[in-house]
């Protein structure tokens, strides 16, 4: 197992050559194919989750119960496992006493009295992080009534917004129309507002090319380096975000999140304040990942 170390204080040299010297012993867990390219991009981490059983605790943390945006689903590493090469993450319908229920409560995690849905979210904090460089996902989302799948980085050290939110992937409906979302988020000068560099594409525009689109694996991609984030769904930019524009307010100290470490999240929520009315019907839905994939530029 890789010990977790940081490479927050490093200069940005640095940092790149720690990070391919930490990870280089996991690469060799992947395919040959993914270390090989000719587009000056070198593979420095990736998990191809090709042993069947629970996702590798020396990379992967589970989220635990209600925990943002009044969502639905209750989180737990249950509905989490490999097979057959692929991280499936599945949400299902699942009734069952909130341990967390507190009668009259006015939190919206503690006044619910059943769970009626559970799901999973995964992240590396702690685990792996970094900086700069091409994170790569293959994956197959569930595009049903209240599904909200998403692959997405947060900054450690400081409190969100300030630390930092990239969302390379986010699918739920904008204007009542399904939508594929890229996003990256900031603070400002309150705590919890976020200052937001939004992008969102109909789903219809890519079952237009692809009637069979939401059936597929699809890849999603985030270039960052030090003066720009682009995001990417298939080769198609979604989104290109400036890092001169990318300052925390007050609660920030002025700083730049985007110029530190991010560690990874994927997770599949369901409802709450952007999922939409979950369609019971429709569980189970699962959402399916190929790989997660590291790169940094060779210069």
């Amino acid at each position: 197992m890789m010990p977790f170390v940081s490479i927050s204080q490093l200069d940005k040299k640095m940092k790149i050559f720690v990070l391919a010297l930490l990870l280089s012993p996991l690469v060799c867990q992947t395919d040959a194919a993914a270390s090989d390219r000719d587009d000056g991009w070198q593979l420095v981490w990736s998990d191809e989750f090709n042993r069947d059983g629970r996702p590798d605790t020396a990379v992967w943390n589970y989220e635990h119960g209600f925990v943002r945006n009044n969502e639905d689903q209750w989180y737990q590493s249950d509905n989490a496992w490999q097979a057959d090469g692929k991280l499936i993450i599945e949400a299902r319908r699942e009734r069952k006493p909130n341990p967390g229920y507190e009668a009259g409560s006015n939190d919206w995690r503690s006044k619910r009295e059943y769970i009626e849905y559970t799901s999973a979210s995964l992240n590396t904090a702690g685990k792996i992080d970094f900086l700069y460089g091409r994170l790569e996902v293959r994956a197959r989302i569930p595009v049903g009534d209240g599904a909200w799948p998403a692959i997405w980085t947060l900054g450690s050290g400081m409190e969100w917004p300030s630390c930092g939110e990239i969302d390379i992937m986010e699918c739920y409906p904008v204007d009542g129309e399904p939508s594929l979302l890229a996003n990256a988020a900031w603070g400002r000068d309150r705590r919890f507002d976020a200052e937001w560099d939004s992008s969102h594409t109909p789903l219809s525009h890519f079952l237009a090319k692809d009637k069979d689109w939401a059936s597929k694996f699809h890849v999603w991609r985030m270039d960052w380096d030090e003066t720009t984030i682009n995001l990417y769904l298939d080769d198609e930019l979604l989104n290109s975000v400036p890092l001169s524009k990318t300052i925390n307010g007050t609660i920030g100290n002025h700083t730049n999140p985007f110029t530190k470490p991010q560690y990874v999240l994927l997770n599949l929520a369901l409802g709450g304040d952007n999922g939409g009315k979950v369609d019971a019907s429709a569980m189970q839905m699962r959402y399916e990942i190929d790989y997660v994939r590291i790169y940094r530029k060779v210069k």
